[in-house]
């Protein structure tokens, strides 16, 4: 059984994120997406509220289990078997970034094989902190997160009107 994990902060999820996670889902028999506590972001939602979001809108792919997670990505990897982490790259400077991590990563897990996933052309410009500031002041972003997540936006951000 192929195991493969997808970790990311997701705050919030979008459009994106559930592009790779609904592609790498075709290629694994079981993802695990993992919402990371990053200690280096201060997140608009809760671990729970971003799981939550996460789960809806993945509601309809059976082999994807969604979790949270505090450690480094290497233990969860090891403590689930998953022998893929899938990381998701829209840049030449996402690629340079997570190239560094991947490398960091094999030292710690010499088992874990990374696999980049260039960003599906339609969501190349999306971004977890430009959605926020989008919707803070107004702006109509439907066409950038599953429809879940968009609840929990308008939950933070109460309409002006």
């Amino acid at each position: 059984m192929s195991i493969a994990f997808f970790p990311g902060t997701f705050d919030p999820p979008t459009l994106g994120h559930i592009n790779v996670i609904k592609r790498s889902a075709a290629l694994f028999d079981k993802l695990y997406v993992v919402v990371a506590h990053n200690i280096n972001k201060d997140c608009l939602f809760t671990p729970d509220e971003r799981v939550e979001m996460m789960k809806e809108s993945v509601s309809d792919l059976d082999n994807v289990i969604v979790e949270t997670y505090g450690g480094l990505s290497v233990d969860f990897a090891k403590e689930h078997n998953c022998t893929v982490m899938v990381r998701g790259v829209r840049s030449e400077q996402d690629f340079s970034y997570e190239f560094e991590i991947a490398m960091t990563n094999k030292m710690l897990y010499p088992e874990l094989e990374v696999i980049f996933l260039p960003t599906d052309q339609n969501y190349i410009i999306l971004r977890s902190s430009q959605i926020k500031e989008m919707v803070a002041f107004g702006a109509n972003i439907s066409k950038m997160v599953p429809s879940p997540v968009l609840k929990y936006l308008k939950e933070k951000y109460p309409s002006k009107e």
